[in-house]
C-alpha cells in the first residue's frame, strides 16, 4: 500500500496547508473528510465510479448527496479534484494522513482503547487524563468494545501498546507455566 500512501500524501498536505491559517478548519475538515473516506471506501461506490458510462459529475453528485452534512466549498473542491484525477480509492488514506498532520501540529495522538465492557463518560475522562500522563502527550480516544479481553483495557497509540487486560495476563501466566 506504499503506492496509495504516496498518491495520498500531496492531497493531504495540500488540504492541510489550505487550512493552516484557520484552526477551526482542521476540525471541520476532519469531519467531512472522514465522511468522504467512509463513502469512498464503499466497494459499490467504487464500482459505480469505475464504470466508463458514468461521468465524474455523476460520481460527485452521488458522493455529495450521500454525506450526512452538506460539504463546505473546500470540501466540494477537494472532492471534485479527487474525482477528476481518478483518485477516489486514495480518499481513506488521504484522511488518515490529514489526521496525522493535524495531530502533529497540535502535539496530539490518536489512541484506540479496547475494553471488554462499555466505558461511561466520567470513567473515560479519568482514563484519558491517566493515559495522557503515561504517554506524555494529548490523546484523542476512540473506544472499541472487545469481549475477548475478559476484563481490563488494551490501549494502542501509534506503535505503542499498553495491555492491562485479563486476557494478556492469562497469556503471560500460560507462557510462564509452559516455559
Amino acid at each position: 500500500m506504499a503506492e496509495l500512501a504516496t498518491i495520498a500524501r500531496p492531497y493531504a498536505e495540500a488540504l492541510f496547508e489550505a487550512g493552516a491559517q484557520d484552526a477551526a478548519f482542521d476540525l471541520g475538515a476532519t469531519a467531512w473528510l472522514d465522511e468522504l473516506a467512509a463513502v469512498a471506501a464503499n466497494p459499490q461506490l467504487r464500482q459505480f465510479a469505475e464504470d466508463p458510462r458514468i461521468t465524474p459529475e455523476q460520481v460527485f453528485d452521488l458522493m455529495a448527496g450521500v454525506v450526512k452534512s452538506p460539504l463546505p466549498e473546500a470540501g466540494r473542491n477537494f472532492l471534485r479534484t479527487v474525482i477528476d484525477n481518478d483518485r477516489l480509492a486514495a480518499v481513506p488514506e488521504i484522511a488518515a494522513q490529514f489526521h496525522a498532520l493535524v495531530n502533529q501540529r497540535n502535539g496530539a495522538s490518536d489512541a484506540t482503547v479496547y475494553s471488554a465492557f462499555p466505558i461511561d463518560a466520567s470513567a473515560l475522562a479519568d482514563l484519558s487524563a491517566t493515559l495522557e500522563k503515561r504517554f506524555g502527550r494529548r490523546l484523542t480516544l476512540a473506544v472499541v468494545q472487545d469481549a475477548s479481553l475478559i476484563g481490563g483495557i488494551r490501549v494502542v497509540v501509534g506503535d505503542e501498546v499498553l495491555d492491562t487486560s485479563v486476557k494478556a495476563r492469562l497469556e503471560q501466566m500460560k507462557a510462564a507455566l509452559t516455559a
